[in-house]
């Protein structure tokens, strides 16, 4: 080993142990392995979560004398992209923060409030490029720089996690592809093509072979990011893209002039999910099959006209493992529910509005009791997810295969257990419930505010109140919030006060965990990372079935629910927040409905 590489290695294992890596055997031989597979060693130490990347790479930016950004926030940003391309940014993970003259920017402040350094040796008048890595020892990386940029560089280093997401705010995703497609080609003829001309520039092996990777790029990144949607939607003067995480819509950075390429984008979006490319007067529905790192995404496609252009949203389904262990239900309501999956006959209705969680609750409870023993037919529209050993229907309106003939038929299939995707009609409903009176097991879910309503909307769509008694056997509503960040929350308090104000009685303040401003990079600084369901349950007594079948009013119902243990959704909410798994707020915003306008706390 060259007196280089042990000096080298000598940096690293001393940072790491700086940075509090306990194993130094275990980093000894991550840098071992890393120089034997000819790696970056420190992309290979940082996967290794041996220890916390910002005081490793800090620590090391230390040794080399080189300046530490904390806080990236490049200066002029169309300026940088003209002198870094994305290409050379993206392809060796570099950052440009700044360019010009250091000895005119000297009045300038840096982000802690010191003067601009100028770099030791600079000639006066002399541009350079202050460029952002978190590897320093990419020595392939210095080289491709030297030879594209023709500018003096000085060197800097930052955080890999705040290193990428600066990347993608400067440039856009897809940027280094959308330079490609663009080179050469004349934007303002691109802008005026016509779906012919537009579908000829598809067809062309190179462009569409760039077209491809840039749209897979956007669907790459918004699985890296934990994205449910994609919206790609026509402005005026640009195409905007966003994803939604954790239930928020995100507006995601794109390279400038993407307006020059927005046609060709729509349009393979369209082949990809078998629509008519030609028909751009009329919404259209299709689906994508993708795979990533192994694991089968189902994308659901979804196009409206609009003056400005098609908008097209995409759903992505992830083939995800169920487990009811996963929900996260507090023991009271786990119970229920552990004695509910044991009920030979019945119907266990799911409520709550789109976008709260039913289909995953459904799948979890089919995938609980999908067993040798049992015969599982659903009839979904669509199916979302694919589950082995349970026979699934797919909905198609255009055959006349709706809901109530699909259920129709399977009853004479033999199952043991019926789920349907929505109870949409009173002849759906009809036949659910005869399903449940000759013995079997039927899940399904309807769209109301809360559990106890799902009674009042049966008997509205015109179902006998003497069979929703003996039929239905609970109402599960539901509701997700999101969930904190466990890489920063921190301790808090709520008051009596405070608890009472939203309706939860507590005679002494409560520690809980509270959201840490501006969160970390594990979360996007946001505060929270994914989210979870908060439930009630209202199972069918016998005392509620006397009420249901006297036509009792939605209060009479409750209250005597409540003398039976029955826990409000919000109420479960706040015990996920004592818990740690919320806040205060989320759990207020997500049951807003539930609380009558004018109503006392």
């Amino acid at each position: 080993m060259s007196s280089l590489a042990q000096r080298m290695n000598e940096m690293l294992v001393r940072s790491a142990e700086a940075a509090g890596a306990e194993n130094q055997e275990a980093v000894v031989a991550v840098i071992a392995q890393s120089a034997q597979a000819q790696r970056s060693v420190v992309d290979d130490l940082l996967d290794a979560q041996l220890m916390p990347e910002e005081d490793f790479l800090g620590n090391l930016s230390q040794w080399l004398r080189l300046h530490w950004e904390s806080d990236l926030k490049p200066r002029n940003a169309r300026r940088l992209k003209e002198v870094c391309s994305a290409a050379v940014a993206l392809r060796y993970r570099l950052l440009p923060l700044w360019y010009g003259d250091p000895a005119r920017m000297m009045g300038e402040m840096d982000e802690e409030g010191e003067p601009m350094p100028v770099p030791e040796g600079h000639v006066e008048g002399e541009p350079v490029l202050a460029l952002a890595t978190y590897d320093p020892f990419n020595y392939h990386a210095r080289h491709a720089v030297a030879q594209a940029i023709p500018c003096r560089i000085e060197w800097h280093m930052a955080s890999r996690t705040r290193l990428l997401q600066g990347i993608q705010k400067l440039y856009g995703v897809g940027a280094d592809t959308f330079e490609a497609i663009l080179k050469g080609r004349d934007l303002a003829d691109t802008q005026g093509l016509d779906m012919g001309e537009e579908t000829n520039i598809i067809d062309d092996d190179d462009d569409e072979a760039s077209v491809v990777k840039f749209v897979n790029q956007i669907i790459r990144q918004a699985l890296t990011q934990r994205a449910t949607d994609i919206h790609v939607e026509p402005m005026e003067s640009f195409l905007r893209i966003r994803y939604r995480i954790d239930g928020l819509l995100v507006d995601v950075p794109v390279p400038e002039n993407i307006k020059a390429l927005q046609n060709m984008v729509i349009a393979r979006l369209k082949i990809m999910s078998r629509l008519d490319i030609a028909e751009r007067r009329l919404p259209q529905d299709g689906r994508i099959g993708l795979e990533l790192d192994g694991n089968q995404i189902d994308v659901r496609v979804a196009t409206i006209p609009s003056v400005l252009g098609e908008t097209v949203s995409l759903r992505l389904l992830n083939q995800q493992k169920f487990n009811l262990d996963k929900l996260g239900m507090i023991p009271q309501v786990r119970n229920v529910i552990d004695n509910m999956l044991k009920l030979p006959n019945g119907i266990v209705l799911i409520t709550g509005p789109t976008g709260s969680g039913k289909s995953t609750s459904l799948y979890t409870f089919l995938s609980e009791l999908n067993t040798i023993d049992s015969r599982i037919i659903t009839v979904e529209d669509p199916v979302e997810n694919k589950i082995e050993g349970v026979v699934q229907i797919a909905v198609k309106s255009e055959i006349n295969l709706t809901f109530a003939t699909a259920l129709r038929s399977i009853l004479r299939a033999d199952p043991d257990i019926v789920m349907i995707g929505e109870m949409r009609d009173l002849e759906t409903v009809e036949i659910a419930i005869r399903a449940a009176l000759t013995g079997h097991l039927v899940f399904s879910t309807l769209h109301t505010n809360d559990a106890i309503s799902g009674i009042s909307r049966l008997i509205d769509m015109g179902v006998e109140p003497f069979l929703v008694a003996a039929s239905v056997r609970c109402f599960l509503a539901q509701r997700l919030v999101r969930k904190l960040c466990t890489k920063c929350r921190q301790p808090g308090e709520v008051t009596a006060v405070e608890l009472r104000a939203v309706g939860f009685r507590s005679p002494e303040n409560r520690r809980v965990m509270t959201a840490k401003p501006g969160g970390c990079d594990a979360c996007s600084h946001s505060g929270f990372h994914g989210r979870m369901a908060i439930y009630e349950i209202c199972v069918v007594t016998k005392q509620i079935e006397d009420l249901i079948t006297k036509r009792a009013t939605e209060a009479q119902l409750k209250e005597m629910a409540l003398k039976q243990g029955f826990i409000p959704m919000r109420e479960y909410g706040i015990y996920k927040c004592f818990d740690g798994d919320t806040t205060l707020e989320e759990v207020v915003s997500a049951t807003a409905a539930d609380m009558m306008i004018g109503e006392p706390d």
